[in-house]
């Protein structure tokens, strides 16, 4: 990559803005050139800056005015810009409005700062590594089942899951080697051992199937959890999610 990428950040969460500009203070690719709390501001500063940054960090729910009516603003300006959506808010008449609006990733949060580096870098690369830039209802979608599974987000498996998953939903391998690929590569994502992943994963499963709900499971599983509730291994977890997903975005561009 030949220059830095510039980020406008705008959130009505401070403690947000301010972990992104800690984040990125150090970074060699990303430069984050203005934070913003409110709609209004920030959109002020999106149209008359609009040469001077390449993507923007949005919420949807924003003082005066908010996330979507931004983009639809920015829409008629004719000013095209990469936009990642940061949201704890959900609903399949959202997604499809934002993705009428061209946005090209929606994350919910809480955000890995680091995950979001690699989805900004991602926007700009020519490779075919990763094609689900423009795809982001499968991030959604992912952790969107994973709440509904009784996985919690502050738990480090959570995250280690949501990963592994994705990770899976972009391999083209017919056999997805969980052990020997994915351990490894989330370990190296996030500074830790493949042993503490696998753990970790483990530990996530084991509070999904005691909080989450028992016909969903069925549904996603099988009909064994019926009676003795007995729990899928961490490869059996990942695979069935990441093929469920697969299925499910081939429905809809079918």
């Amino acid at each position: 990559m030949n220059k830095m990428i510039k980020v406008v950040a705008i959130d009505d969460n401070d403690a947000v803005l301010s972990s992104v500009k800690k984040y990125f203070r150090g970074s060699e690719l990303v430069k984050v050139v203005g934070c913003f709390n409110d709609g209004k501001e920030g959109l002020s500063y999106l149209i008359k800056n609009a040469d001077d940054y390449d993507v923007v960090l949005l919420d949807i729910l924003l003082p005066k005015i908010d996330g979507i009516r931004m983009l639809e603003e920015l829409k008629k300006r004719d000013i095209t810009k990469k936009i990642i959506v940061l949201s704890s808010f959900k609903d399949d008449y959202t997604i499809k409005k934002l993705q009428k609006l061209q946005a090209s990733y929606y994350m919910l949060k809480p955000v890995d700062m680091k995950i979001l580096e690699e989805r900004i870098v991602d926007l700009f690369e020519e490779s075919d590594v990763v094609k689900y830039a423009g795809n982001y209802s499968v991030e959604v979608e992912v952790s969107s089942l994973l709440h509904d599974l009784g996985i919690p987000s502050h738990v480090r498996g959570y995250k280690y899951i949501r990963e592994g998953i994705m990770l899976l939903y972009t391999s083209k391998e017919v056999v997805n080697l969980v052990t020997k690929d994915i351990y490894p590569e989330i370990a190296n994502r996030y500074n830790t051992t493949t042993t503490r992943v696998e753990r970790a994963i483990r530990h996530a499963i084991e509070i999904s199937w005691i909080r989450g709900d028992l016909k969903m499971m069925e549904e996603i599983f099988g009909n064994s959890i019926d009676f003795d509730r007995s729990k899928p291994t961490n490869s059996e977890f990942l695979t069935t999610i990441a093929d469920r997903i697969k299925l499910h975005q081939k429905e809809l561009v079918g």
